[in-house]
């Protein structure tokens, strides 16, 4: 069955070429469709476009159609072109006429944009509710593990004394900057194109307001050519939320990666979150993180290859925007499936504690040496050419007694000013209202 069926048909290869993937990754919108199709048949029941029996009857079968998809049982076969034909095609075999009807005032595409509108909103929400408990868990470990010194590098050079509460705490902080830009995606998400049509409206009476009330939509997206312009910049708003995450832990998994090395050994991870060598019996090697950074590079990608399909295209509905579909929906399940799996790990890693009494760190002190002497009235500059002299010629011997008072420093990382934040997020978040 194809919703825009005259009576002819089309060419094998052509179907086959034009159909692509939706039939598979039509299975994420299938719950989005049938909700927006309850909220269509609700609004034409109360301006009479059908009969208050015929929309009991559709919400019966509808019923029934999410009561499948719970159970994993309502598959999109090759008779079908995508989900939203296969849904019509149930509810006409259920309740006849009135299943042919529900397709009044409407068009596939605003049926699809309100699907993908209602998806990406709801994957938005759990995700950041995820992401949140990331959050949490990197601070309880800055907590746990704030007086573990550890080498600041620059230029993968050490030096300056860290710690693994600064390297903890500055991850937690930066996910929830991150999420900033989930809170922009979720406002793009929280809007409602049904009845939109083809982009131009409908002479019909229908009733906007009332869909987006029913369907939990924030706002109404109000010119029908706009909701069509909705199209690609919904997918690049969710996509780019993505990439800024994505970004913070590549960075953060490259960290570990280096910091399970031998050379480095800050940390430890248990035998059973490492994998082995077929010819070297003695790796363990962190391939848990070296595949989270490869992904959360793939999908810092997401954006530029969406903008690439979509660039350059006018106002109104194209076929090039079913393409978005591959491009994002595998990349966000894969990006759940990091969240989930660093969740699980991060709290196992094991913090080392002896490593920052090697001599090859000392020299990490040479700025507290400087310090030091500029509080004995010993001007920078000459402080400075001392200490590199110091080092240089072997002379030098580190000042290790030192404390930072600074908010955000060693000693004082006020972790509650992040909670604070986080706390912030989640009271004025529309994400998660």
């Amino acid at each position: 069955m194809k919703l825009w069926d005259k009576g002819f048909t089309i060419n094998d290869k052509i179907e086959k070429f034009t159909v692509g993937k939706d039939r598979e990754l039509d299975a994420h919108l299938a719950k989005y469709d049938a909700l927006a199709s309850k909220a269509q048949a609700n609004m034409l029941a109360k301006t009479g476009l059908i009969t208050n029996k015929e929309n009991e009857d559709l919400q019966v079968a509808l019923d029934e159609i999410l009561e499948l998809i719970e159970e994993n049982d309502f598959n999109i076969d090759d008779n079908y072109e995508d989900i939203h034909s296969k849904i019509e095609a149930y509810l006409i075999e259920k309740t006849g006429d009135a299943g042919k009807k529900i397709h009044v005032a409407r068009s596939r595409n605003d049926q699809v944009l309100v699907a993908i509108q209602l998806f990406e909103k709801e994957y938005l929400k759990q995700t950041t509710e995820k992401i949140l408990t990331l959050i949490k868990i990197f601070l309880a470990k800055a907590e746990e593990f704030k007086n573990h010194l550890l080498p600041g590098y620059t230029h993968f050079q050490a030096a300056m004394p860290s710690s693994f509460g600064l390297w903890f705490s500055a991850y937690a902080e930066s996910l929830l900057n991150d999420l900033y830009f989930f809170e922009a995606a979720y406002k793009i998400t929280d809007q409602n194109p049904l009845g939109s049509g083809a982009g131009f409206g409908t002479s019909f009476p229908i009733d906007r307001l009332q869909t987006t009330q029913e369907l939990g939509f924030s706002e109404i997206l109000v010119s029908s050519v706009s909701a069509q312009i909705l199209r690609g910049k919904t997918e690049k708003s969710v996509a780019t939320a993505l990439a800024m995450i994505a970004g913070t832990l590549s960075k953060m998994s490259y960290d570990l990666v280096i910091y399970n090395s031998q050379d480095l050994g800050f940390v430890k991870l248990p035998n059973e979150m490492t994998t082995g060598s077929s010819i070297m019996p003695h790796k363990k090697n962190p391939d848990v993180f070296e595949l989270t950074r490869a992904h959360c590079n793939r999908i810092q990608a997401l954006p530029n290859d969406i903008m690439l399909t979509i660039n350059n295209l006018p106002s109104g509905y194209h076929r090039d925007f079913q393409i978005l579909k591959e491009i994002l929906f595998e990349p966000m399940m894969q990006f759940d499936n990091i969240i989930d799996i660093l969740t699980f790990a991060i709290p196992q890693l094991q913090i080392k504690n002896d490593y920052i009494e090697q001599e090859k760190y000392n020299p990490i002190y040479t700025v507290e040496n400087i310090n030091d002497a500029i509080k004995n009235g010993t001007p920078f500059r000459d402080a400075y050419k001392e200490v590199g002299l110091s080092v240089e010629n072997g002379t030098y011997i580190p000042h290790k007694e030192f404390v930072t008072s600074h908010i955000g420093s060693i000693h004082n990382l006020r972790l509650d000013l992040i909670e604070s934040k986080v706390e912030k997020f989640k009271l004025e978040s529309s994400v998660l209202k």
